[in-house]
């Protein structure tokens, strides 16, 4: 049996400045990041493709996404709408969420697995990283993308319709 690293329980606050937890990913498959608004190099490409993954499912309210900022001093709730809306994302489905610096930092670090660097959320710690996590319904990771780069966006498109599958499957037993 493979054994999966769990997302710890988390609370923080979203582009419209409501609580997010994980509450509204029970039972669902959702894509997290990493990014910050004001970022002019990786941050843009990857919220596109972010974009375009959550495109591919805006019909299916089994797939979500959260976006948590790494420099929530300046990503405000007015500035996280504001991104939300300039990358089309449907609240419901994408999240943008902000909130204590240490709390996000240490999720990405040690829940979602997507920063290796050692770091106590502190006034000089950064987190900068292009990858995207694949989480299931039961709160683990299975799988990781450079969002920055289509061809493994394209392999997440695939790996969250083949998770679909694999949950169908396991209902029809």
């Amino acid at each position: 049996d493979t054994i999966y690293k769990s997302i710890a329980d988390f609370s923080f606050i979203d582009q419209k400045g409501n609580v997010v937890t994980q509450d509204q990913f029970k039972n669902k498959i959702y894509v997290a990041d990493y990014f910050f608004c004001t970022c002019q190099s990786i941050c843009p490409i990857m919220s596109t493709q972010m974009q375009r993954v959550a495109n591919h499912y805006k019909n299916d309210d089994d797939i979500r996404f959260i976006s948590h900022t790494v420099n929530p001093e300046y990503d405000s709730v007015n500035v996280l709408a504001d991104y939300a809306a300039a990358h089309q994302a449907r609240y419901g489905q994408w999240y943008l969420v902000t909130g204590n610096k240490k709390e996000l930092y240490d999720l990405a670090r040690n829940s979602y697995m997507l920063d290796a660097s050692e770091g106590n959320g502190g006034e000089d710690d950064f987190i900068h990283t292009q990858n995207f996590a694949l989480i299931d319904k039961e709160r683990r990771i299975r799988g990781y993308y450079d969002g920055t780069n289509p061809k493994e966006i394209d392999q997440l498109i695939n790996d969250i319709a083949l998770l679909k599958k694999e949950y169908s499957a396991k209902k029809s037993l």
